[in-house]
């Protein structure tokens, strides 16, 4: 499988869990034989979309040493592999360096989509 930058300027819109609306997506910016990208993969990948999470902040795939899209605004430089960003308006809200397993990321990313939701009303 081949890794390429697939991000593109799709406005997805969510609806936060109290009704204000908000562009955002989940970047997850891998590379071509990380093995942890691969366990994600493989565990997630397929059922990720059917979420209440996947469905709150669509995934959108970026090769680690692809330009960074000029529509996203990301908070530091992308080092690791995977890093799963969320985005909100095309601004870097948080970030998961790494994936140890299942419930870390669950857990990690129900923190911060309900972060970025209170964020949201205020």
């Amino acid at each position: 499988m081949s890794f390429k930058a697939v991000i593109f300027s799709i406005p997805l819109m969510c609806l936060t869990a109290f009704g204000a609306v908000a562009q955002t997506m989940l970047v997850m910016v891998e590379e071509e034989g990380c093995i942890w990208c691969a366990r994600w993969n493989k565990e997630i990948g397929p059922i990720y979309p059917k979420t209440p999470e996947g469905k709150a902040a669509p995934l959108v795939r970026m090769d680690i040493r692809a330009p960074y899209p000029s529509d996203l605004e990301f908070a530091r430089k992308l080092v690791f592999t995977p890093t799963f960003v969320l985005m909100v308006d095309g601004v870097e809200d948080s970030r998961i360096e790494g994936y140890p397993g299942e419930d870390f990321f669950w857990g990690m990313l129900g923190q911060m989509l309900e972060r970025a939701d209170q964020k949201v009303m205020n």
